[in-house]
Order: C-alpha cells, then structure tokens, then sequence
C-alpha cells in the first residue's frame, strides 16, 4: 500500500516535473518567437528611421536652396532698385544745379530790366520837361486840353451812337410788344359805359314825388339820412335824380325807393324796413356778382374767401373815370392771362393778380388810405401769396420787382387807355394838360412846350443854343420821370424833344 503511494507519489512527481519541463521548454520557444519578432520589428523601425531622415534631409536641402534663391533674386532686385535710385539721385542733381544756373541769369535779367526801366524813366521825365518847355503846359494842363478836344470830337460821334441803338432797340421791342399785344388785345374785347354820380329813376305819375317828399319832407329826409345819398326832385316829368358821389349808395337808395313805390305805402317806418331789405338784396346782388366774376375769369371759388367775394361784388358799383371798375378787372385779368401765356410768367398770379389788382377801391371810401396799399392789405389779410398780393401794389409803381407785376400793369394801362374806356370832366381834362405843359417847361433851355393827342404826347422845343444834342437825349428822359412821379394819368404819355437850329442872314 505503501509502495503503491509511494508509486503513486512518484509518478505524480514525475510527471510533475515533466510537465514542468515541457513547460519551460514551450515558454522559451515562445520568448525565442517574441524576441524574434521584436528584433525585427526594430529593424523595420531603424529602416523606416533612415527613409524618414533621408527624406527630412532631401527637403532641408531643397529648402534651403530655394532660400538661397530667393536671396540671390532679392539681391538682384535691390542691386537695381540701388542703381535706378543713384541714377534718379544723379539726374535730380544735375537738374537743380541746371535750375540754379537758370535762376541765377533771371536775377540777372531782372537786374538788367529793372536798370532799363530806370533808364525809360528819366528819358521819358525828360523828354516830358522838353515838351512842357516847348508848349508852355503842365503835364495835368496838357492831359486835360487832350481830353477837352477828343471830348469835343467824339460827343457828336456818341449822341449819334445812343440814338442809333435807342431808335433800333424801340424799334424791335415796339414790334414785338404790337404783336402780342395785338393778340391779346384780340382775343379780349369788352364793351365799356360811361357812368355818371346820378342815377337817374322812373316814376309811375307825378304824384308819387309828392309822396317820396312827404309832409314838411320828413320822408325825403329820412331816405337821404339812412342812404347818404341827395334825391333831387325837379320838374322832370315822371322822374327823378339820386346824386352821391358813392355809386353803392346810389343804388341802395334806388332799390329802396323801388320797393317803396312798388309798395305804396310811404313813411317813416316802412322807409327803415324797405332800406333794409334793399341793404340785403344788395348784399346778395354783391356776392352773385362777385361770383360771376370769378367764374369768368376761371378763379376758383374755393380758393377765395367768402369776405373777398363780396368785395369783389362791390366793385360793380366803382367807376374809375366813369369806368366800371368791376369790369375793368375782369379785362385784366384776362388780358394779363394772355400775355403771362406769351410770354412764360405765371399765369395763375397773373390771373388772380389782374382781377383783385383794383381791390383796395371797393373799400377806399372808408378806409384811410390808397388803393394799392389797401388791396395789398386785404390780400395779405385773407392769406393771399406775396406774388398775388405785391400786384396791388406793383400797377401803380414806376418798376415793379416782378415780371408778373409788369404784365398786369401793361394790361391795366391797356383797358384804361382803350378809346372810350375813360373820361374826365371838361376842368379836369383842361387842368391836366395844363399840368404836363408846366412840368415840360419847368426845365432850362426848354422855350415852349404843347401837349397832344389828348394829353397822350407833349411835344417840347428847346432853344439850341443851350441845349445840345447829347443833353437834349438826357432831358427828354428827365421830362418822362417827373411826369412819372408828380402827374397822373391814365395809359401812357409820349415825351417828343425837338432841337431845332434856324440861322437867318440877310444880303444887301
């Protein structure tokens, strides 16, 4: 049993050590295999090394020859930007002592001319005192004959002159203002009617003035005191007169008495209720034809203010000359929409302007001042533009600022100046021609002078012998001015100066 253990123990212990054995014998195969392996992966890796390094080398050296290169074509570069900067340093130098040289013989020329000029001078100083010794003048003296004698040759020269440019500037202007005003004056005709401060109304039988007087002329009076107006009642059969310098007075009193007759009853109390009714009806009549004006003159309503309408209105009843005012400015207004159409200027001031230009006479009666500051006025109040508003005014100045303010002055002198338009009283007529005579012959030089053509021209005849022709041009304009700033008048007045010499000699 023993032996068998022992046996067995042995075996084991046998096998043990043989498996121990082969053991080691596989693990050392193994190693030997591992050692192989790495011993020839780091040969692999010693030979990749030496690829890398040669090929690192081979890119150095690349590297470093493009280096060179690149150095070598910089070198170049500067070399040669080296070069061109020496010869640009070269040819500057070279330039400025060539600029040097040429300044310095400038001086010396400037030197040269300014002795020159010395030298001119004291010959001329001179030859001066030699001329001065020689005609026994001054240098001023002498100066001064010369000018008094070629003053003397050309003032004939330059009197003809001016008036050979002004004869052929009138000329060409006169032609071409005939033209278009003759189509503008074509293209608007108006009738025109005297009127007269009475109004004249027909009774239906005499018995009626008895009534329109009344007991001790208590009616008479009333009517003339709420009216402001003289009802002149005379032996005219079936008629009388209604006298006021106010032609809407003029007509209240008539439509009142109109009323009155038609109603019969005459007194006191009904005259008060008949005039009152008359004032409204005069009021609506005013606004109609302030209206109507408007609308034929192509002026929108809208843009109007109601006040100004009936403003407007009033004006129906506003002579000027005995010429309606009313129609008088619708006249402008469409002559002054004719010409701004000709001649490029603003047509809608033209209009407006033309048809309110007159606006300050419907109310100059009771407001203290002119006309053109009153309508500017207005104008302005009633939120007009400066253009529209400043035409009150630019008709009646001597050069207005604006060509529309031109335009609508020439249409107004051109309605005023139409043969019946206007007229004055006998004493008035005779008054003006007087005054324009004695503005003409308050100059010197001036031995008579006659106005013309209706006070449309006034003829003046100066004595020759102070008057020359170059003064004569002169005095005619002077004429024009002051009878611009001391007369009035409608239209234009034509200022013709006549120098005429007359030499008579006798032969015995």
């Amino acid at each position: 049993m023993m032996l068998n253990i022992l046996a067995a123990i042995g075996g084991a212990a046998l096998g043990i050590i043989a498996g121990f054995v082969i053991r080691q014998a596989l693990l050392k195969r193994q190693v030997d295999t591992a050692e192989t392996r790495a011993e020839k992966l780091i040969q692999d890796a010693k030979a990749k090394q030496q690829e890398f390094l040669l090929r690192a080398k081979e890119k150095a050296i690349k590297i470093i020859d493009d280096s060179k290169r690149e150095e070598e074509e910089r070198r170049k570069e500067l070399n040669y930007l080296q070069k061109r900067i020496e010869k640009r340093e070269s040819l500057f130098d070279q330039k400025l002592l060539e600029f040097q040289e040429k300044q310095h013989k400038l001086y010396e020329k400037a030197s040269h001319i300014e002795q020159l000029k010395e030298k001119i001078s004291k010959l001329v100083e001179e030859e001066i005192k030699k001329l001065e010794e020689i005609s026994g003048l001054s240098r001023e003296e002498a100066g001064e004959r010369l000018m008094q004698i070629t003053e003397k040759e050309i003032k004939d020269e330059l009197a003809n002159r001016i008036r050979k440019l002004e004869r052929e500037a009138e000329e060409e202007i006169e032609k071409k203002a005939r033209n278009i005003l003759s189509v503008a004056i074509q293209r608007c005709a108006a009738s025109h009617a005297q009127e007269t401060t009475t109004s004249n109304l027909e009774l239906p039988n005499d018995e009626m003035k008895g009534r329109i007087i009344g007991r001790e002329g208590r009616n008479i009076k009333v009517i003339e005191q709420l009216t402001g107006t003289e009802i002149i009642i005379d032996d005219t059969p079936e008629m009388i007169m209604i006298s006021g310098f106010s032609p809407v007075r003029r007509q209240l009193a008539k439509l009142a008495l109109e009323k009155l007759i038609k109603d019969g009853r005459i007194q006191p109390a009904r005259i008060e209720e008949k005039i009152e009714e008359a004032k409204k009806e005069l009021a609506l009549d005013m606004k109609k034809t302030g209206e109507d004006a408007l609308y034929s003159t192509s002026v929108s309503i809208a843009e109007v203010d109601p006040k100004l309408v009936q403003i407007l209105g009033r004006l129906k009843f506003r002579t000027s000359y005995g010429q309606n005012v009313l129609q008088h400015s619708i006249e402008v207004a469409h002559l002054s929409t004719i010409l701004a159409e000709e001649l490029g200027a603003n047509v809608r001031v033209c209009r407006q302007g033309g048809l309110f230009h007159d606006i300050g006479k419907a109310v100059d009666h009771d407001i203290q001042g002119s006309h053109p500051e009153i309508g500017y006025n207005i104008m302005k109040k009633l939120n007009f533009s400066e253009e529209v508003a400043y035409v009150c005014m630019a008709h009646h100045e001597d050069k207005p600022k604006t060509l529309e303010g031109v335009i609508v002055k020439t249409a107004d002198a051109i309605s005023g100046a139409r043969p019946g338009a206007r007229k004055d009283t006998l004493e008035q007529f005779i008054q003006r021609l007087e005054d324009l005579e004695n503005v003409a012959t308050g100059f010197s030089g001036v031995e008579k002078a006659y106005a013309i053509q209706a006070g449309r021209e006034i003829r003046v005849f100066v004595t020759p012998q102070q008057v020359d022709d170059f003064t004569a041009s002169k005095m005619a304009r002077d004429i024009a001015k002051k009878i611009e700033q001391e007369l009035k008048y409608p239209g234009e007045i034509k200022v013709t100066l006549i120098r005429e010499m007359k030499v008579t000699e006798y032969a015995r």
